[in-house]
């Protein structure tokens, strides 16, 4: 299933510029497999030792909080998209 995630400003350098790109993937877990497979370094910003998603780290599919769904498993279709979003809050860390 092709999806179109949307990236945000602090890691685009990751993925060259680009504020949207095509992945494919069966739910979010391969998602963030196939973005790592294809943009190096953005899985380690997104996710914790653990494979977990990052608590300050939001994934929408459609408008919809995947936490309220499957979380890394929720089933995704294609021509879906996904949207990640950094929490904004105070502090000093580096995204």
């Amino acid at each position: 299933m092709s999806v179109t995630v949307r990236i945000p400003t602090p890691l685009r350098a990751v993925t060259k510029g680009a504020d949207e790109v095509k992945v494919d993937g069966k739910n979010i877990k391969d998602i963030i497999e196939n973005l790592e497979a294809n943009y190096k370094g953005i899985k380690e910003r997104i996710c914790d030792g653990d494979g977990q998603i990052r608590r300050f780290i939001n994934f929408y599919l459609n408008d919809e909080d995947i936490r309220f769904m499957g979380n890394l498993n929720t089933p995704i279709k294609d021509g879906d998209y996904i949207s990640i979003v950094p929490a904004i809050a105070g502090g000093n860390y580096r995204f």
